[in-house]
């Protein structure tokens, strides 16, 4: 009986395939992903401004303010001037189009996590996910180095911010 057990055993686990490691996709390379995050630490520590530096810079002409969040968060509200391209969308021909020719081009980002309101249109993320860290290391890794991201948070209803949108509060007289 016992050897019947086992035999039995044997032909169940035999006949059951073994998990096979999951195939190689060569349009993903989370390696290549994990080197350019550490290479870029240094980096995006010294490419973060302050509110009125940041502020200056992104209006000066030129410059490109980009807001990747989605187009509806965005229709919303957003910083005046700012131009939309949802990180989603990130692709070598729909940068080029929203950046232009110049890779040298400076490109000054923001999102959610730069807003104390804590409402839509600017609801706080986890913060190991706010939207500027992967917007900075996607735009690197397309080849774009000159790269500026909002260090502070600000307020959707202070005037010198400059808000646009159905998500700016009701102005006072």
């Amino acid at each position: 009986m016992k050897t019947m057990t086992t035999v039995l055993a044997l032909a169940l686990v035999s006949s059951t395939p073994a998990f096979a490691k999951a195939p190689a996709n060569p349009q993903i390379d989370y390696q290549g992903f994990s080197g350019l995050v550490g290479t870029l630490a240094k980096v995006r520590e010294k490419h973060r401004l302050a509110w009125p530096e940041f502020a200056k810079r992104a209006r000066a002409e030129g410059a490109l303010l980009l807001d990747a969040r989605s187009p509806a968060a965005f229709a919303r509200g957003h910083l005046d001037g700012a131009v939309n391209l949802p990180f989603s969308d990130f692709t070598a021909e729909a940068l080029a189009d929203v950046i232009g020719p110049n890779r040298k081009r400076p490109i000054y980002i923001y999102c959610n996590n730069n807003f104390r309101d804590n409402r839509a249109p600017v609801v706080t993320k986890a913060a190991p996910l706010a939207l500027n860290i992967p917007t900075f290391i996607n735009l690197h890794g397309y080849g774009y180095g000159n790269v500026w991201e909002l260090a502070d948070v600000i307020g959707m209803d202070d005037p010198a911010v400059g808000w646009v949108g159905t998500g700016a509060p009701p102005r006072v007289r």
